[in-house]
Parts: C-alpha cells; structure tokens; sequence
C-alpha cells in the first residue's frame, strides 16, 4: 500500500494546487502550506517535547479540545502544538490559546514525517477521530512516541475491516492507546486483533455542555428572540435553505422567528437567505453596533422575521435562545453538530443523511429529534413541537438529559493518557 498511497496523496496534493488557480479552498488550502517548514522552524524551540494533536478541521478539534483541556489542567507546562488538516479548521483556530503553535499538517511522506519529528520532538502526539495518515503514524511509532486516536468511529465497510486493509490495519497498531465513542467500535477492533481499545465517549458532550454553563450572552440575539418561537437554522446549505424557506413560506403566520446560520458565508447564499426568508430580515453585521433597544423595536416585537447570522463563531451560544434547531448538511454530506443545540435543551430536525451520526439517532430514539425530508415533512415536525407547549417541553428536556448522561469521556481519556505519559516519558511531557 505505501506506493500505492503515496501515489495517491501526491495525485492529490497535484489536484489540490491546480485548483487553487480557480477555487478559493483549494487556494487557501495551498497558500497556507508555502512557508509551513519556516513558521515550524521558528516555533520549534518552544515545541521540543510537545503534545502534538492532530485534527482535519473545526469539528474534529471541538472533539479533542475537551481532552486537550483536560490534560493541560493536570501539565499546565506542556507546550502543544496544534495541526489542522483543512484551512478553515486552521483559519478559525490559528490563535487557539490552547496552543503554543498552531499549523497546517505537513503533507504525508516519509521524508516530512520524519523532519517534523526532528523539529518538534515531541512527547505525546494525540490523532482525533478520523485522522490516519500513514507516514506519520508510522514515524511517531518508530520513534517510540506514543499516539493516541480519541473519539474514534469505525463501521464494518471501512478498509480497517476488509481482506485488503492490511495498510490500514497497520495503522491501528501504530496507536499506543485507542478511545471509541462507543462499544461497537470497540468490538469491531477487538475482532481484528486490536486490543489496546477502551471506550471514551464522544468528547464533544463535554465540550457542548461546557459551552452552555459558561451560559455566555448574545444580548443582539436575545432582543431579536423577544418572547416568541425561535428556529435556529444552524449550518445550513443551499438544499436546506431552499426547504427551510418553502417550509416558513407555507406556515405563514404560524411561522416562529428564524435565526439564519449558514455554514459558509459566501455573499450570493446571503442573498438567497435575504431574498427567501420571512421579513422583516436584517444582517447580524448590519445591527451589532446598533444600541439593543433599537434591535427590540425593530425586530424583537415582530410576531415573524429573520436574522440573517453573517458572522462565524456564534452558532454554538445562538441555540440558547432557540425553541427548535434545525441542523444543516443533511442533504448533502452529512449533519453537522446537534449536540451544540442539544446542550441547551432545544431538540433537533435534521435531513436525511445522517444513518453516520449516532449523536442524530440517539436523539430521534430520545424524541428529542426528527427527520424529514420535504418541506410539508418540515411544517408537520414543526407544528408538532411549537404547537404544543407540552410536547416541546418533553422534546426540551429529553435533548438536555441526553447530553448530561454522556459527559465526562475528555476526563477518563485525559486520565489515561497522562498516565501513560508519566509512566513512560516522566518529566520530558
């Protein structure tokens, strides 16, 4: 498989920078990485036996920043270096304060494998979720760094359990420890011969719950709630806007208020959210310096209306003011995360695709969440939960015990991994 993967990852990274001429990801993805080997060469004297971590974007770091978190209460003085796979997980945590540095993931072969290691030399190196990336793991294992992957998901089709996985398999026992969200997957690598597995829980329950005691305000969100219904449209696609918007259309004034919070904020999807969603609208950019008062009269007395969220970084403080959420990506490649609405005791309505996504099923089983699929399956899980004061006070508290009775996987993982790291690397960590 090394050839044959290392053949792939150079197609890739080829594909990647000849995009970059047309496509901003791309581009952004290949700029980012110019000058990598300079900013680590730099940063290097203040990372030598660091706690490397490893995520690909945003999602993946909200997962492991519990356990980073955790670890950094017990050895406050471990420098950490932080890398993202993706440059919008990099561009939103570049100044991770958890972080002594923050950096692209170098691309994977051995010849850089080797030279990070070389630069960083690091303690401990910490892999989250869905990140295997064969070179480095194998470099970290040859070294004799311990690595550990946390919140890990595996399903029966992935290679890992297929008669040409052996690669893959590989890459499991470079792990020292391996931390499942759940037994199944526990069970899946215990049937292949990985032993060194314990489940952890899915760190984001403790990440999300945190988030909602530090109960942080958003005093321009609350005046726009008011007193009524609120949908929360969190991470939305075009194909979910397009359905939310023929939804509240068809609902007319029995349509709740609607926090509009797409996952990407690019101007022509902004002005299909303007030009599609209940009115009165108004852009978040365009009221946050306006004096809450004027927000209230505005806006807050409207029995309808949209705030259109043009800003990143709040959708996880904006599922407080809530009623029901309604969580993007499920018309596309996946949904994106409920338990940030869960936290708060809002329930969920969700698209198709998410059978990936225990978190999502877990809560349909909880009746804390629905699924639809067309708009008039959109008005009916509405209706059903807004309609009834009782009902959405069930749903409410339904979602808020499923993620309490979850917590604490970032603290038994931190526990056990700084436990391996005193036993085998002592004061070096």
């Amino acid at each position: 498989m090394p050839l044959l993967y290392d053949l792939g990852i150079g197609a890739y990274q080829a594909g990647i920078r000849l995009a970059a001429l047309w496509n901003p990801k791309a581009k952004a993805w290949a700029k980012g990485r110019a000058e990598l080997w300079e900013r680590l060469e730099a940063a290097s004297p203040r990372l030598r036996g660091c706690l490397w971590m490893h995520c690909a974007s945003v999602g993946e770091f909200e997962q492991g920043r519990p356990v980073l978190e955790a670890i950094k209460a017990q050895r406050p003085e471990v420098p950490v270096l932080l890398t993202f796979f993706s440059p919008s997980g990099y561009e939103a945590r570049k100044n991770e304060p958890l972080a002594t540095h923050v950096e692209y993931l170098p691309q994977d072969s051995p010849a850089n494998a080797q030279r990070l290691l070389r630069l960083v030399q690091p303690s401990a190196a910490i892999f989250v979720k869905y990140e295997f990336w064969y070179h480095h793991l194998h470099a970290l294992q040859s070294a004799k760094v311990p690595a550990f992957l946390v919140s890990a998901l595996f399903r029966k089709e992935q290679p890992f359990f297929r008669w040409y996985g052996g690669a893959w398999r590989s890459m499991l026992g470079c792990f020292k420890g391996i931390f499942t969200q759940d037994d199944a997957s526990r069970k899946l690598l215990q049937g292949i011969g990985i032993s060194r597995v314990a489940v952890g829980g899915d760190t984001r329950f403790d990440r999300v719950a945190a988030i909602a005691e530090a109960n942080g305000e958003l005093p321009l969100a609350r005046a726009f709630a008011g007193h009524g219904n609120v949908l929360v449209c969190g991470s939305t696609w075009p194909k979910d806007e397009e359905l939310l918007a023929e939804a509240l259309s068809g609902m007319g004034n029995g349509a709740p208020k609607c926090m509009a919070v797409p996952h990407e904020l690019h101007e022509a999807q902004l002005a299909a959210i303007e030009r599609d969603f209940p009115k009165p609208l108004a852009r978040w950019s365009e009221l946050e310096q306006s004096p809450v008062q004027s927000v209230e009269a505005m806006l807050g007395a409207a029995p309808q209306g949209t705030l259109l969220v043009d800003r990143m970084g709040l959708l996880a403080r904006l599922y407080r003011y809530g009623s029901v959420a309604y969580v993007g990506g499920g018309f596309s490649d996946g949904i994106h995360s409920v338990l940030e609405a869960a936290a708060w005791g809002v329930p969920v309505i969700v698209g198709p695709r998410h059978k990936k996504f225990p978190e999502v099923q877990g809560l349909i089983e909880a009746g804390a969440g629905q699924e639809v699929r067309t708009a008039a399956e959109l008005q009916g899980a509405l209706q059903l939960w807004l309609n009834d004061p009782q009902a959405l006070r069930r749903a409410s508290e339904a979602a808020w015990q499923f993620v309490q009775q979850r917590r604490g996987g970032a603290g038994r993982v931190a526990g056990d991994i700084v436990a391996v790291l005193m036993a085998s690397h002592g004061a070096r960590c």
